[in-house]
């Protein structure tokens, strides 16, 4: 049985985004969340989002600990990692998912400019810009799956699927948004 996850980014302390989460977990039966970062702090750039409720946010991301893989943003911090019960303080993290080689990072110090050592047929997994896409370079997937709680540039509040059918954005109504398939 083929794993199916979640993919989630820039939620920024907005609880009826970490709602929408758990609704989308819920909804595409999941079975794992991959977090890339910026989950309670809404950063000093960012508008301060409208459901902004930090305490709400760790008590329902704490109900989902040991389903979530997660890597620190540039808005998160040893303090965030006192009350979060998974591990955030990793700027990257590794998955194989059937014949790719999946790099999570927040997008802050890894980048679609400053990429890690990546092989024809690996994914790249970033959050940080608020932007969704779905890119193929070299081989190379560059996929974000823009910001559930504050997106940039017009774009919705969006997350992702990833599984064996590609990556897919969808919209927090569940409406596709975007998609690429495995190269």
């Amino acid at each position: 049985m083929t794993q199916k996850f979640l993919v989630v980014s820039d939620i920024h302390g907005d609880f009826d985004s970490a709602n929408a989460m758990a609704e989308a977990f819920s909804y595409h039966q999941a079975d794992q969340i991959l977090c890339l970062g910026d989950i309670l702090y809404h950063g000093p750039r960012n508008v301060l989002p409208s459901g902004y409720a930090p305490k709400k946010v760790i008590q329902l991301m704490n109900q989902y600990k040991d389903k979530i893989i997660a890597v620190r943003g540039n808005c998160d911090g040893e303090v965030d990692q006192m009350v979060l019960e998974f591990p955030i303080t990793s700027d990257y993290n590794v998955l194989y998912f059937e014949n790719h080689k999946i790099f999570m990072s927040h997008g802050h110090i890894y980048s679609p400019d400053k990429l890690p050592p990546l092989n024809t047929g690996a994914a790249f997994l970033s959050g940080h810009t608020h932007i969704p896409t779905t890119t193929n370079r070299d081989g190379i997937l560059l996929l974000n799956p823009g910001s559930i709680a504050l997106p940039k540039q017009n774009h919705p509040q969006t997350y992702a699927i990833l599984d064996e059918n590609g990556f897919t954005i969808y919209t927090l109504d569940h409406q596709i948004y975007m998609h690429t398939n495995w190269l």
